[in-house]
């Protein structure tokens, strides 16, 4: 797939809800990519993904699938999504089932825990994914609500969650967080949100410091401009057609080119000697800052 060719082919429109439908999308997000081999990686493992009913999550999730983890998907009130990942990963052959919740919720991250822990018995790889933002011209105009809305699910939820999964997982096991590439570059826009994926990446340095005792690693991947359902969600028409378009790869990156440092972070044979780092997947687009 010519992915300069899909990247063209986007033209703008909007959504009117956080964090945004995948099954709306025209052309929808590429989740897989047919030069992906899988190789049985995962097998036996468990793993939760935040924000699994689409984009980014809908990606690593479908990957770990091939690699033969049962995995657990969490997410918002997306029902449709959520099911259509379900399928998926269950034509695969794995055991697979979503969970609605809600990151602000303390309660809602324990009672998530102990569904995933009853229904699948096990769990092994945690992956903070889910996320909202909400771009604001001014930086005036960011009201208190948002940044509460913005914080408490991004990165309170985050640690919420992992709280709760922690003890649950063993030596060899994995926490993978989703940051950004705005927490290195900033962003005029999403002064919020990228003050919350700022807070991600010294949550994941400071978590793995904490458990490498325990032989638990703790990395995060920095995204920087996917198409995702969070986009049209967030921006104008406008910019959703010219998005990705200033990094050097003169485009927007796709959920099924950023899955395989998931996969990589996940697998302990092959990251079993990283821990409190973030892997840069943008396009280039850090390296000219």
């Amino acid at each position: 797939m010519n992915l300069t060719e899909f990247h063209k082919q986007i033209k703008g429109y909007t959504q009117d809800r956080q964090p945004g439908i995948e099954n709306e999308m025209d052309p929808k997000p590429i989740s897989e990519l047919n030069e992906y081999r899988a190789g049985g990686k995962l097998k036996g493992k468990v793993a939760l993904i935040t924000g699994g009913d689409s984009g980014i999550g809908r990606s690593v999730a479908i990957l770990y699938a091939k690699e033969g983890a049962n995995v657990a998907i969490g997410y918002y009130d997306e029902d449709e999504d959520a099911q259509e990942v379900v399928d998926k990963l269950t034509s695969l052959g794995v055991k697979a089932k979503a969970y609605s919740h809600d990151l602000k919720n303390v309660e809602d991250s324990k009672q998530l825990i102990e569904a995933v822990i009853n229904d699948f018995n096990d769990l092994n790889i945690l992956v903070n994914n889910g996320g909202v933002q909400f771009p604001q011209d001014d930086f005036q105009d960011i009201t208190p609500e948002q940044v509460k809305e913005t914080f408490e699910t991004n990165i309170f939820g985050m640690m919420f969650l992992s709280q709760v999964a922690i003890p649950y997982l063993s030596t060899g096991d994995a926490v993978i967080n989703s940051t950004s590439i705005t927490a290195y570059k900033g962003s005029s826009e999403l002064i919020d949100y990228s003050a919350t994926k700022g807070a991600i990446v010294a949550f994941t340095r400071s978590l793995a410091t904490s458990l490498i005792e325990k032989g638990i690693r703790v990395n995060g991947v920095a995204p920087g401009p996917i198409y995702t359902p969070l986009i049209p969600a967030s921006f104008s028409a406008e910019k959703v057609e010219g998005h990705g378009g200033h990094t050097p790869m003169g485009r927007r990156g796709q959920p099924a080119e950023l899955a395989p440092s998931y996969v990589f972070l996940a697998t302990y044979a092959d990251s079993s000697y990283i821990t409190g780092q973030v892997i840069h997947v943008n396009g280039g687009d850090y390296i000219t800052s």
